[in-house]
């Protein structure tokens, strides 16, 4: 029995990978997730605290926390602008004409009457149908968008997928948005699409203020900082300084996805958003983008997050989005 214990112990050691990352993923007490890296925490699917779900934090390399604090927990030295940029998350203003971008707190303690808070809508979280962890981590859920009244208006199918590549951390994000109750409008929004919020610290704008900040934003197209705003490309970096540490962080756009490439939505403050909706009010072309989905279609977007060491050269971003793109 000992030397055949001893022989299925060599076996496992040696297919398993030297430092190989593993990976749990643990229900939270609200029904949203935890994912830890080697034991230690890396992020939290959080379902329960807003009008949509996101992560929050994002522990990218060297231990840095890659998502601003605000609004779920108040951090001296932060912005505390645009309280629905919530870690990494999802939302749109205007998908069968119910606003999922924005939240109530958006708008203050204001009673004036406001459209936009007349038609917040909400991506509700209806069942987490693939937790699993080991090598990489896997949450894929299933959630029905609601009008103000509550009612379903469509449905989207998200698969989160957790790796280690090399020095880099990986969240891939696939979304797909289906019109399962009837036709729906996507409309043309500068407010919508995936988003992570950066830290203050690493905003372009901070150091241009005189304080830590250390951000530059750079595309697959060699635009920089303001000039990326409303452009096409296969990738986005900003990186900057947290905490002392130079790290980074890419999104990368599959080719597969909804109009690659895709414009983004990246803001020198702090705003890091794909979006393939708004191609009106991004000034990419003058005709709206906004478009009808038959019931039963649906749009599919992907998307790779890169946290890193370092620029977008030390993070090996290009090489990344070589990579990504040859995965069907």
């Amino acid at each position: 029995m000992k030397n055949t214990s001893f022989l299925v112990f060599s076996l496992l050691t040696a297919l398993t990978p030297l430092g190989a990352a593993t990976f749990s993923v643990d229900k939270t007490p609200t029904g949203g997730a935890i994912v830890k890296l080697d034991g230690e925490f890396l992020t939290e699917l959080v379902i329960d605290q807003a009008n949509k779900t996101y992560l929050w934090p994002v522990i990218g390399t060297s231990g840095v926390t890659m998502t601003r604090a605000y609004p779920m927990k108040t951090v001296e030295g932060e912005q505390h602008d645009h309280p629905h940029h919530r870690g990494l998350c999802f939302g749109h203003e205007s998908i069968a004409g119910y606003d999922t971008w924005a939240e109530r707190a958006t708008f203050g303690e204001s009673k004036k009457t406001n459209a936009r808070i007349e038609h917040l809508g909400a991506i509700k979280l209806r069942e987490i149908t693939n937790m699993s962890g080991g090598e990489k981590a896997v949450i894929r859920t299933v959630s029905d968008y609601v009008d103000a009244a509550g009612k379903k208006t469509s449905e989207e199918v998200r698969e989160y997928v957790f790796a280690v590549q090399g020095a880099n951390r990986i969240i891939d994000v696939d979304i797909v948005l289906i019109a399962s109750e009837g036709d729906i409008v996507v409309d043309d929004k500068k407010d919508a699409g995936l988003s992570i919020r950066v830290p203050t610290e690493m905003a372009v704008d901070r150091g241009k203020e005189g304080g830590k900040g250390t951000g530059k934003i750079i595309t697959s197209e060699g635009l920089s900082d303001e000039a990326a705003w409303g452009k096409r490309a296969k990738w986005v970096d900003y990186h900057g300084t947290v905490g002392g540490k130079a790290v980074g962080v890419a999104m990368l756009n599959h080719p597969s996805s909804f109009r690659h490439p895709t414009p983004w939505h990246v803001r020198t403050y702090g705003l890091f958003t794909a979006n393939p909706f708004g191609l009106s009010q991004l000034k990419v072309q003058a005709e709206t983008g906004a478009i009808t989905l038959k019931k039963g279609e649906k749009i599919t977007l992907r998307h790779r997050f890169v946290f890193h060491d370092g620029d977008e050269k030390a993070g090996k971003i290009a090489e990344a989005y070589a990579d990504y793109a040859k995965e069907k």
